[in-house]
């Protein structure tokens, strides 16, 4: 097979979910298949060591700006006409017209729209505008879950022989490291010298992050005297009202933002952590649960949509919707050293059945699929 692979988000966008699955799909394939050849289109400097004599990486234009989707929204120029198949990993989103070869993308979910107002405007407009002549135009789709596949074929009426699960993993930077060594780091470095609770993600409302502080809030004082609520996550337009909650409730000496972590840090936070707190209404995949697990850490997160699927039988599952229920876990998991033991050892159990080795292949299948 001849594949062309649309990989910008692996440069532009790496230390987010589409440019780790991007960066990692390639590096995997890269590790498992030296019989098919690859065109990767990407700007110069993507970082994937030891490329094999079967990947041709050609050059494309960056023109990177602020916004990620308005960037790939400008389809690369394609003039190889030998290729078979062509896959675009960022949600479709970037497929040229000018494509002579089967066609297909990974559709990591359809959060624009179930919850559109969640959403950036440009991206939401983006995909409301192009996201249909994408979907009819494709020959497959790959997805990240059970549940994105459910409703991707709902919503689109898209027959479910042509979607392909390719399920996630954490990556290899995430695994146990010492605890005491980490929280060393984490005082000198982000100046936080207590125990702490932990939140990784973005900050958009789909994400709970207002829930999350309002459950903090009822843990007792001496509690939050001794472990504070960190929030790491780019400061966006949903900020301001997360540190106004904070404040209205009398916490926020109690609630650390951090902005943006660097990808090289993050395995620090969450081994430094007592616990990763996921409480998000929507996830097509959600990577912190699995990353958290990865480092051993217990986890507690949301009963909805893919998040079972991810987490199985060893995160504690809570209605987004209930903070009561919310804060009792989180106080239960903080006081129960036997508890926090066993997630801890079931965490790594769970992490290691996920692969980017095995979204690889799974991929590959899924090529040969839509080729023949």
């Amino acid at each position: 097979m001849k594949i062309g692979i649309d990989g910008r988000a692996a440069k532009w966008y790496r230390g987010t979910g589409i440019g780790t699955y991007t960066y990692q799909l390639i590096t995997n394939l890269n590790k498992i298949d030296t019989l098919n050849e690859y065109l990767l289109f990407s700007p110069e400097g993507l970082d994937i060591k030891n490329l094999n004599n079967n990947f041709t990486l050609k050059k494309v234009d960056d023109n990177t700006t602020e916004n990620f989707w308005e960037n790939v929204r400008v389809p690369n120029i394609l003039t190889d006409k030998n290729m078979e198949l062509y896959h675009i990993p960022q949600n479709g989103v970037g497929l040229s017209e000018n494509i002579y070869c089967k066609k297909i993308i990974t559709l990591h979910d359809i959060i624009p729209l179930k919850m559109p107002d969640t959403v950036s405007d440009r991206y939401l407009k983006i995909f409301n505008e192009e996201m249909p002549k994408i979907i009819d135009s494709c020959d497959g789709i790959i997805t990240v879950s059970e549940f994105s596949k459910e409703d991707i074929a709902k919503e689109f009426n898209y027959p479910k022989d042509k979607i392909f699960v390719t399920h996630l993993a954490a990556e290899d930077i995430y695994r146990p490291l010492g605890k005491s060594s980490c929280q060393k780091i984490i005082k000198e470095k982000y100046k936080i010298d207590k125990n702490f609770i932990l939140y990784v993600g973005g900050l958009s409302p789909r994400k709970n992050i207002k829930g999350l502080i309002e459950a903090y809030s009822l843990l007792p004082a001496e509690t939050r005297e001794k472990t504070k609520l960190v929030i790491t996550g780019k400061k966006g337009l949903s900020y301001d009202s997360y540190l106004k909650r904070a404040r209205d409730l009398k916490i926020s000496d109690d609630v650390i933002f951090t902005d943006f972590i660097p990808l090289e840090d993050l395995p620090i936070f969450y081994n430094a952590c007592e616990m990763l707190v996921y409480p998000s209404f929507y996830e097509g995949f959600g990577l912190p649960p699995l990353e958290a697990m990865a480092c051993g850490t217990p986890v507690i997160a949301s009963n909805r949509t893919s998040i079972p699927e991810i987490c199985e039988n060893t995160a504690i599952l809570i209605d987004p919707e209930d903070i009561n229920q919310l804060a009792e876990r989180i106080f239960l998991v903080l006081n129960d050293s036997l508890l926090k033991l066993s997630m801890v050892n079931n965490s790594i159990k769970t992490s290691r059945k996920f692969s980017f080795e095995k979204t690889a292949l799974k991929t590959l299948n899924a090529y040969k699929k839509t080729i023949g």
